[in-house]
């Protein structure tokens, strides 16, 4: 995909703590792309928080073929062990 590593620097910047990473892959954005590119990529990134976050916050229960699906990776990564992991098994038996 054009650009596919300029988004993926801003994924990862986005996410990150370090400000002057995310100006650095902000302006290469848009040096790459187009200003509207990074205005694109932002309300990406901050509609899947929001997304993220009201699931979260209601409750919505994981599916649990997608709970087995992902088991090993969560246990790679340590998510099971976030505080919010309760949020996902207590209305499920897969885990």
């Amino acid at each position: 995909m054009p650009g596919g590593d300029l988004l993926l620097a801003f994924a990862d910047a986005v996410i990150g703590a370090d400000l002057a990473a995310l100006d650095i892959a902000r302006a290469a954005l848009a040096e790459g792309l187009s200003l509207a590119a990074v205005s694109s990529a932002a309300a990406v990134a901050a509609n899947f928080t929001k997304n993220d976050r009201i699931a979260n916050g209601l409750g919505i229960p994981t599916d649990p073929v997608a709970l087995e699906g992902t088991k090993e990776l969560r246990e790679q990564l340590g998510i099971n062990d976030f505080r919010s992991a309760i949020n996902t098994f207590r209305h499920s038996t897969a885990g």
